[in-house]
């Protein structure tokens, strides 16, 4: 199977058979085979995915991905103006998410983590030499999904 239309679903030559894959709670939907690069925090290769029609690297054991830092930030915005009208309580800052070491899996630098200035108390890892951004399992939705000043709630 190969990737087809705008990277949001596969298909295949021999059959000609179209296969749309089920997003996961981040919406990403994985579109394609593994990559040479693995995962940072379970060390699985990661799968080519697509997010908002943006193609991310995606670990299928512990949900995170890898975007670059473009990709994270017209992902985040695009899918912030459509989340829905409904927003849960602000979550916490686990601050301890913010000592724990992330090497880079495109050059295996450390990477610098910090939290993320937007809505969602994250904390984010990026590589600025390679400028990738980290997000582990879950983190998207706690951007998208959290009130803030862009979603017309405060925070």
């Amino acid at each position: 199977m190969q990737v087809a239309g705008p990277g949001s679903y596969l298909y295949c030559r021999h059959c000609s058979s179209l296969f749309f894959p089920k997003d996961s709670r981040d919406g990403v939907a994985i579109v394609g085979v593994e990559s040479e690069y693995r995962c940072p925090l379970c060390h699985d290769l990661l799968v080519a995915a697509d997010v908002a029609g943006e193609h991310v690297l995606y670990s299928q054991q512990c949900h995170g991905m890898l975007l670059k830092q473009g990709v994270f930030s017209d992902v985040a915005h695009y899918l912030g103006e459509r989340s829905p009208e409904s927003f849960g309580p602000p979550r916490l800052l686990n601050r301890d998410d913010l000592q724990r070491p992330l090497h880079c899996p495109s050059c295996g630098r450390l990477m610098d983590t910090h939290p993320y200035y937007g809505p969602g108390s994250v904390v984010i890892d990026v590589c600025m030499t390679c400028r990738v951004v980290w997000l582990d399992g879950g983190e998207l939705s706690a951007i998208v999904n959290a009130p803030g000043w862009d979603r017309r709630t405060e925070e």
